[in-house]
Order: structure tokens, then C-alpha cells, then sequence
């Protein structure tokens, strides 16, 4: 075995580097939707708490303006790829067969998928309607 010459240290070339060499790269994600919820989350409750004493149509109208939509589009967005991601260390780190474990990580994608669409369909169908 032959090692290349280099001025990193050991620690260095095993930096952001979990022991299945994506671990690191999971966890940053996952920082980083929490992140970027904190903002959206806020709008989100603002926007909800906007709608009270409001009649269906003038709600469907705030709803359906771009600002609020598009803030509900990324809250819905980044909330679901989250909970996706969470899931994911959830099922990896409690099932340890592996058929099961790939079942319940394609179902959690699946799921993931599924809510985001419909919920995506709801805020463009208020949006366009």
C-alpha cells in the first residue's frame, strides 16, 4: 500500500467526514433546514394568524397572492424535506434489518412526496383559482 505524500493531518482528510462518509453531509442538511424554517415558520404563523375574522373569499385572496404563496410554497417546501430527513436518521438508527430498513426508507420518501404534492396543489390551485 502505497500513501500519498501530503501536508494535511490525519484529522484533517477525515474532516466532515462521518464514519459512513455521509453522516456529516446529513447532519448539515438537517441544520440547515432548521435554519431556514425559523424565517418561514414565523411567516407561516404571521400569514395564519392573518386569516381569523376574514370571510372564505378574502382569505382565498391573501392565500393566493404571491408573497404569502411563495412563503407557503418554501415553508411546505423546506418543512416537508426536513421531516424527511429526520425520518430518515430516525429509521436508520431503530431498524436494523435490512429489508425492512430500505421498506421504510422508500416509504418515507414516498410519503414525503405524497404530502408535499398535495400540499404544493393546494396553495397553486389557491393561487390560480
Amino acid at each position: 500500500m502505497s500513501q500519498k505524500s501530503t501536508l494535511q493531518t490525519p484529522r484533517a482528510r477525515v474532516s466532515h467526514l462521518g464514519s459512513a462518509k455521509s453522516g456529516t453531509h446529513h447532519a448539515w442538511l438537517m441544520r440547515l433546514t432548521s435554519f431556514a424554517l425559523l424565517p418561514l415558520t414565523i411567516a407561516f404563523i404571521l400569514i395564519v394568524l392573518s386569516l381569523p375574522g376574514r370571510d372564505y373569499q378574502s382569505a382565498r385572496i391573501l392565500l393566493g397572492s404571491p408573497c404569502p404563496a411563495i412563503l407557503l410554497l418554501l415553508f411546505v417546501g423546506v418543512g416537508i424535506y426536513h421531516m424527511t430527513l429526520g425520518m430518515q436518521v430516525i429509521i436508520e438508527d431503530y431498524i436494523h434489518a435490512e429489508h425492512p430498513k430500505h421498506l421504510a426508507l422508500m416509504a418515507n420518501i414516498c410519503f414525503g412526496l405524497v404530502l408535499g404534492a398535495a400540499s404544493i396543489y393546494a396553495v397553486l390551485r389557491l393561487s390560480f383559482t
